[in-house]
């Protein structure tokens, strides 16, 4: 019997939260943020996993960054700091019996701080990609993740997420998912020369 907070594919969506052409270049290590978040979206789209995306006040703050434009289903507009207030958000994870959602995205002490509440609130079990959620300031990022654990948010990273999500080598999207892993790897090694 798996624990209550082990994840799956078949249990589990994505909700990629505001990763917007004029919030990235503020956020610290942008660069490892977009690209765990399009390690998230290229495993879960690869496990067929449902993924949501949300834009906050994009006329302001520009349109989803152009690395993960292109890997995104529709992104929702919205005002509401949480993406909870996006009507189509809880019931299409809902629809589609998903009661553990991974949060990725900008800023982790506004928006995906509200979102996660307010998912709690509602009785998801929800998981915070710490290598991908950011904001611009440091202590911000730290204290609201700090928050978000004392709220039963569970931490994670999204290598944890991806492995979590297969279950054993044994999955059919093993070898795939693995070479997903190793192109990661690889853009780590040259990104840190």
């Amino acid at each position: 019997m798996p624990h209550a907070t082990q994840m799956s594919a078949a249990d589990t969506g994505l909700l990629v939260i505001d990763v917007q052409e004029k919030l990235v270049p503020k956020i610290f290590d942008s660069a490892a943020l977009v690209r765990n978040i399009a390690f998230l979206l290229d495993a879960a789209r690869l496990l067929n996993m449902p993924i949501q995306c949300t834009e906050q006040y994009p006329r302001g703050l520009g349109m989803t960054v152009p690395e993960l434009a292109g890997k995104l289903p529709e992104r929702l507009d919205k005002v509401a700091f949480s993406s909870c207030a996006v009507p189509s958000i809880v019931p299409t994870f809902h629809r589609e019996a998903r009661p553990k959602i991974v949060l990725c995205g900008l800023e982790t002490h506004v928006c995906v701080l509200h979102t996660a509440l307010d998912l709690l609130a509602l009785n998801f079990r929800v998981y915070i990609a710490v290598d991908a959620v950011g904001s611009r300031s440091r202590i911000d990022h730290d204290i609201a993740l700090r928050r978000l654990e004392q709220a039963g948010a569970v931490l994670t990273t999204s290598e944890m997420c991806v492995f979590e999500w297969l279950g054993s080598a044994g999955h059919p999207q093993f070898k795939a998912a693995s070479q997903l892993v190793q192109q990661r790897m690889k853009s780590m090694m040259i990104s840190a020369r």
